[in-house]
């Protein structure tokens, strides 16, 4: 099988209880040093999430502490990055642009529980009313670029996921703007007919956990089941290594 022959070398998508996860900063740490990673980050829900979102007096503290933890674990390098909510607002993001140089990247992607968001719209789509699907399938997809090209964002995370989206100009917009395309391991998007439409553009991709728990960091086997099912060049998928 695929997922013997492959292993993933990073993760970029994890939270903590400074969000919405239920480890800590070290406790995650730890859990991608067990699994053999050579890199984490700590990319907790956007500061706009009415829910689960970050308070921004916390950024400074989650920044020392992930310097001190880069001093007690050399093996691994522990970056701070965040989540941003896409919405439909200013720079797109619940993140400024003022704000980015306090982290090392920024990844973002589509959530319910944001104001400005079509939240309710989606919402109601996601739960069987398709009524005006056409035009909330435009709303969104014009949302999600424009957020794409007025901001600097490292990986679109689940795209796809709680709403109706037009996925090939979305991935042409990535490949782009260089941003990675997640496959979520956590949630089911990209799906097998999202990775084949994306796959026509040259966009690369990166499978992510979006662990919410410590011992889920580091899970890709249902990302490169979905990868592989789609017929995907694996090359093209940034964190994943053959095992020698």
């Amino acid at each position: 099988m695929e997922n013997r022959r492959y292993e993933i070398g990073y993760d970029l998508h994890t939270h903590t209880i400074f969000s919405h996860g239920k480890g800590t900063i070290e406790e995650n740490v730890c859990a991608a040093i067990d699994r053999g990673l050579s890199h984490i980050a700590i990319s907790d829900h956007g500061p706009g999430h009415l829910f689960y979102g970050i308070k921004r007096k916390h950024v400074p503290v989650m920044r020392k502490e992930i310097e001190a933890l880069n001093q007690k674990y050399p093996e691994i390098m522990v970056q701070l990055s965040v989540e941003a909510n896409i919405i439909n607002s200013a720079n797109h993001l619940d993140v400024t642009p003022e704000e980015f140089s306090q982290y090392d990247f920024v990844i973002a992607g589509y959530h319910y529980g944001l104001p400005r968001g079509y939240c309710v719209s989606n919402w109601l789509w996601g739960h069987g009313l398709k009524l005006g699907q056409r035009r909330l399938r435009n709303k969104n997809t014009d949302m999600v670029i424009k957020a794409l090209y007025e901001n600097d964002i490292a990986i679109l995370t689940h795209p796809g996921d709680k709403g109706p989206f037009d996925m090939l100009p979305i991935a042409e917009a990535c490949a782009d703007t260089d941003t990675l395309m997640e496959i979520s391991t956590w949630h089911p998007h990209l799906t097998v007919e999202e990775l084949k439409t994306a796959a026509r553009t040259d966009a690369q991709f990166i499978i992510s956990s979006d662990a919410h728990t410590p011992k889920r960091i580091g899970d890709f086997e249902g990302g490169l089941k979905r990868a592989v099912e789609a017929g995907i060049d694996l090359s093209r998928i940034v964190n994943l290594r053959e095992i020698k």
